[in-house]
């Protein structure tokens, strides 16, 4: 074959030859788009590396042994291709979406994780991938430290230690207003809830349970101190089916009653596995575990199902409820 090109041994990046063909078939190859073999021994010319047409063939074939899945078609978008790799498109598409609208990320953070999911497929698809991303009118945290925080919680986790951390809020001026004293805890797990990242820990202070937003918290350090156990009762997802907006505190059994064409909702909220019982041929009831200590983000779940929703017991819930609405119509007249 007198008109192929001799590779050149003594190249710098010859020997990586094989793995810059990979590189170039990754990045610009898909089920879409391939590169015939000119273009191949060109791009890898831009690298510095001389390749001849019958090496090319052996490395493709030592690719598809190491598991690269590269197929040869003819046609105008034929050639050399991947056709399959650990995400596809529509994966990545998702994947993509949740990081652009979770507001528990940064818009600068969110940018910059979908650059790097648009490296998991070819440059062509990336584009695609590229488009889909609107993060600059969503809300979105403004803790950019976040990513520590969770670094150092997983860590502390993982190595069963106890962790501190100031925790603060916003003012009307939008600053931020530490609590006093430095939060102490045994962290159990990092939970994701209502649209943001909470740590479900251990909370010295009141000796129980508590969670608290990773957004708000700051200066995170893993104690060389062992956590606290969680206690023998305690399970991670009763604990989040009976809070709401991740608020703190006892639990206890309330029954509610509901107009039918509410089956969907209370399926959403409390799970498939929520036993359903008619009360009559147009209500039913539940019974289910909640936090009736703080239980104002309850009332605003409920509130927005009007006289389709009641509460049945316990009564001095209800009464609590019917209270604040009495408050509500009072402050709004």
């Amino acid at each position: 074959m007198a008109n192929d090109i001799i590779e050149n041994p003594k190249g710098a990046n010859q020997r990586l030859k094989i793995l810059y063909l990979y590189k170039i078939l990754l990045e610009y190859t898909d089920d879409e788009h391939g590169l015939t073999m000119p273009r191949l021994i060109e791009n890898l010319r831009q690298y510095g590396i001389v390749a001849a047409r019958k090496a090319l063939y052996e490395d493709i074939e030592a690719l598809k042994v190491f598991g690269a899945d590269i197929i040869y078609e003819k046609g105008k978008t034929g050639g050399y291709k991947i056709v399959s790799r650990n995400f596809e498109l529509p994966e990545l598409k998702l994947l993509a979406d949740a990081v652009s609208s979770s507001r528990f990320l940064t818009e600068k953070k969110s940018k910059e994780l979908v650059k790097k999911l648009e490296t998991l497929t070819s440059i062509h698809f990336g584009k695609q991938i590229e488009r889909q991303l609107y993060v600059s009118n969503r809300v979105k945290s403004f803790n950019e430290l976040i990513y520590l925080n969770v670094d150092a919680i997983n860590r502390a986790i993982s190595e069963h230690k106890k962790i501190a951390f100031k925790y603060f809020d916003y003012d009307v001026k939008k600053q931020k207003n530490y609590r006093n004293g430095i939060r102490i805890c045994s962290p159990y797990s990092l939970v994701w809830a209502d649209e943001r990242y909470y740590l479900v820990a251990y909370y010295e202070k009141y000796s129980g349970v508590s969670s608290f937003r990773v957004d708000r918290m700051e200066k995170v350090d893993v104690l060389e101190e062992k956590g606290e156990a969680a206690p023998d009762d305690f399970d991670l997802i009763d604990y989040l089916n009976s809070t709401f907006s991740m608020f703190s505190g006892a639990s206890e059994a309330v029954k509610l009653r509901f107009d039918n064409s509410l089956v969907n909702p209370v399926i959403d909220r409390f799970g498939k596995n929520v036993s359903l019982y008619p009360d009559d041929s147009k209500h039913f009831t539940v019974t289910v575990r909640l936090n009736t200590e703080q239980p104002e983000p309850f009332f605003g779940w409920l509130f927005q199902f009007g006289t389709k929703a009641q509460i049945i017991s316990p009564a001095r819930l209800n009464v609590k409820y019917i209270n604040m609405l009495k408050e509500v119509i009072e402050n709004n007249q």
